[in-house]
């Protein structure tokens, strides 16, 4: 689970906003800070707990992985991408049997959920660069992990995850339904940037990387944070086809 969702607090206005480069890159490079961690890290590494505590109780995000794990075999592989501080996502999925692999940017997340989640593994990796064979998982979970990359990486990260699971397999999905791109923000008192989608763009975007829809849920949500407006959130669930 990650979440650097709606600018609720710009820096910079949205209509003003130029063509994203997206957090962390420029002219396609990765972009990190002085000690070698992408953006997206520094936030999460200094959020912590701090962030589970705004955002596991989401009921939303809950039904999302009930909806999942209804049409789960028993023992599915499946990957956790953004996984977070490990709660909710992979805990549910290991605690109802499932073989979990989580990836995430932040040290201190990957650290934090192999303590909390220890029937999971997980791993510090960049989902743009870390290898995926085709047809390795069962399913694959990205909620909310997109946000920080552009619209470009979007894209191709969700065609990698449709190839990643096996025919007939499951992806689970989550975004904040807005159209901006590459907009500066502060999210629980951390500066981002922020690149989404509408929820027509997003649906888009996963029927063309060859899935198909299996249920679109659209909710709003107030994280527990002091700073916390309503946000809309969006849920799919898609599958591969059978070939």
């Amino acid at each position: 689970m990650r979440h650097p969702a709606v600018p609720a607090r710009p820096v910079a206005n949205v209509a003003a906003a130029g063509v994203g480069r997206g957090p962390g890159t420029t002219g396609g490079v990765t972009v990190t800070d002085q000690e070698g961690r992408a953006p997206a890290a520094v936030v999460f590494d200094a959020l912590g707990l701090e962030y589970e505590r705004a955002f596991a109780g989401s009921a939303p995000h809950r039904a999302s992985l009930g909806r999942l794990l209804e049409l789960l075999a028993p023992g599915s592989r499946v990957l956790d991408v953004g996984s977070g501080t490990g709660r909710p996502t992979a805990q549910i999925l290991a605690e109802a049997g499932h073989r979990v692999l989580g990836l995430d940017v932040s040290p201190v997340m990957v650290g934090l959920a192999a303590r909390q989640v220890p029937g999971a593994e997980f791993r510090l990796a960049d989902i743009r660069e870390t290898p995926l064979p085709d047809a390795s998982f069962d399913a694959v979970c990205a909620y909310f992990s997109l946000l920080q990359m552009t619209r470009a990486e979007q894209a191709a990260v969700v065609a990698r995850l449709a190839r990643a699971v096996r025919p007939g397999g499951l992806v689970a999905l989550a975004t904040v339904p807005l159209d901006v791109e590459d907009v500066e923000a502060v999210f629980m008192g951390q500066p981002v940037r922020v690149t989404s989608l509408t929820a027509e763009a997003f649906t888009g975007l996963v029927t063309g990387a060859g899935l198909t829809v299996l249920s679109e849920e659209h909710e709003v949500f107030t994280p527990a944070h002091p700073d916390a407006v309503p946000e809309p959130h969006l849920f799919l669930l898609a599958r591969r086809g059978a070939r």
